[in-house]
């Protein structure tokens, strides 16, 4: 069967799931109308074959996580989704059926989340699939949420739970760990689960918005990620690792392997979100995440010495080999 064409292929598998800002993806650009009094918050991210999925991956798998990435870095701002751009770098001996089945996944989470395609690109490569995805946020004016806002004495907060993403890479992966063996099958799901779709924690957005002080997603690692924010803001942090939040699945992982507790701590894909907020506006932030459904749990408290993050467990002070994942 012979493969569509660019224009074809955009038309059959793209424009029916774009907005109205997409303008039928028949022009050169896509249109945002902001309301009055509202500013435009923009996130990218890149992702490559090998590097951030598995080639093998299911395609649908793929798209949710490229769209679900940039949505978290949007409800870390507090920003409301508005649309996004797709730059899709097909490898070549790609598949009509793969790019169905891309397309029905990239649907599926846009529509969930209110974040319609306005526009993008699509090439073809000698080199692995890469895919580029801009997301495009509204928040009312000077009311996004930075990483620089934290101050002494308010606590450091984190939604979900911690590590699923890291350890789910290890369950999902071709060379599986022996403690792999050792969850059961609901456990093995659910990290293969957290690792391939992402939860964007679009939930929380306004109440970030009314109430934290300083917010990033957790995508490196929390440790790592901590250390962004404390940098951002020139103030430091006190964390007990005893109450950052691990799912069932997460404990059973080290209770097999005790060394994964680090990885926890330190390892990519989680997608939560890490902020803080005053003791004055944590009630009102925690009311809001239990409406939502969403697990916040304060792991600590901010200090006032500048990029020092001083971590314990069970009152003894622990330190980390490496911080975070790193591309370079």
């Amino acid at each position: 069967m012979e493969r569509p064409g660019e224009f074809e292929l955009i038309a059959r598998h793209f424009a029916p799931i774009a907005g109205p800002g997409g303008l039928g993806l028949v022009d050169d650009a896509g249109l945002l109308r902001p309301a009055r009094g509202y500013e435009i918050v923009v996130t990218v991210d890149a992702l490559v074959a090998g590097v951030h999925f598995f080639p093998d991956d299911p395609p649908g798998s793929i798209a949710r996580k490229a769209l679900g990435v940039n949505l978290s870095d949007l409800a870390a701002k507090g920003a409301k989704p508005e649309g996004f751009v797709l730059s899709l770098v097909l490898p070549k001996g790609w598949t009509e059926d793969w790019l169905a089945g891309f397309a029905a996944g990239l649907a599926g989470m846009a529509t969930e989340n209110g974040c319609p395609l306005i526009g993008g690109d699509t090439v073809s490569t000698s080199g692995p699939l890469t895919l580029s995805i801009t997301a495009f946020g509204s928040v009312p004016a000077g009311r996004m949420v930075t990483r620089s806002g934290a101050k002494p004495g308010h606590l450091v907060l984190v939604s979900g739970t911690i590590g699923d993403g890291a350890l789910g890479l290890k369950v999902h992966g071709p060379d599986k760990p022996g403690w792999v063996s050792k969850l059961d099958e609901a456990a093995r799901a659910f990290l293969a689960d957290r690792y391939l779709h992402p939860q964007p924690r679009l939930a929380l957005a306004a109440a970030l918005q009314q109430h934290a002080s300083a917010a990033m997603d957790i995508s490196d690692g929390l440790v790592g990620d901590l250390a962004k924010l404390l940098k951002a803001s020139g103030i430091g942090a006190e964390i007990e690792l005893d109450t950052v939040p691990l799912s069932r699945a997460v404990r059973a992982a080290i209770m097999a392997d005790p060394a994964l507790a680090e990885l926890a701590w330190t390892g990519g894909d989680d997608y939560e979100i890490l902020c803080t907020a005053s003791e004055m506006e944590y009630p009102a932030l925690a009311a809001a995440a239990d409406s939502a459904g969403v697990m916040l749990t304060a792991i600590g408290r901010v200090t006032a010495e500048a990029g020092v993050a001083r971590y314990s467990e069970q009152g003894t002070a622990r330190g980390f080999v490496q911080g975070s994942f790193a591309h370079f």
